[in-house]
């Protein structure tokens, strides 16, 4: 038989890891996604789908940004999106109740599915939204193969 030596702050780490897990999943962050914020700066709300099967469309969410204060660039197959939303300037503005807008830098990277044609990519920026067509290779693209019936 082994005799384990106690130690009170073994058991105060395991009860502190529990309520940093409880909070987490109360709020929806995991620590993987705390990393990637403060990694890659502010979050954006990015969608991705694949139309027409020779493109794929992505959007994002940027609010009050201009076309001409977001940066997009392609390497291989990464898409990165880059910005930085910037605070108003206000003089004086007293007691603040409270602010949710966040500002700041943001950069999302993407992995692109299949073989994109980085050349032909379109972006084009409306109401806050960025979308972005990039159409997929001819290598990439459905090949459609008839059947012939044997006589």
């Amino acid at each position: 038989m082994s005799m384990i030596r106690w130690d009170p702050y073994r058991h105060m780490l395991s009860l502190r890891e529990a309520m940093n897990r409880l909070f987490d999943e109360s709020f929806g962050w995991s620590p993987s996604d705390w990393a990637t914020l403060t990694e890659s700066g502010l979050p954006i709300a990015v969608d991705m789908y694949e139309a027409d099967d020779d493109k794929v469309v992505i959007k994002a969410a940027l609010p009050g940004m201009e076309a001409e204060d977001v940066d997009i660039s392609i390497t291989g197959n990464t898409l990165t999106v880059k910005g930085e939303f910037q605070a108003e300037e206000e003089g004086e503005r007293g007691s603040v109740y409270f602010q949710e807008r966040r500002y700041g830098k943001f950069q999302r990277s993407i992995t692109l599915p299949g073989d994109i044609d980085a050349d032909a990519v379109d972006a084009e920026f409306e109401d806050g939204i960025l979308t972005m067509t990039l159409p997929k290779t001819e290598e990439a693209k459905p090949k459609q193969i008839p059947v012939k019936a044997k006589s």
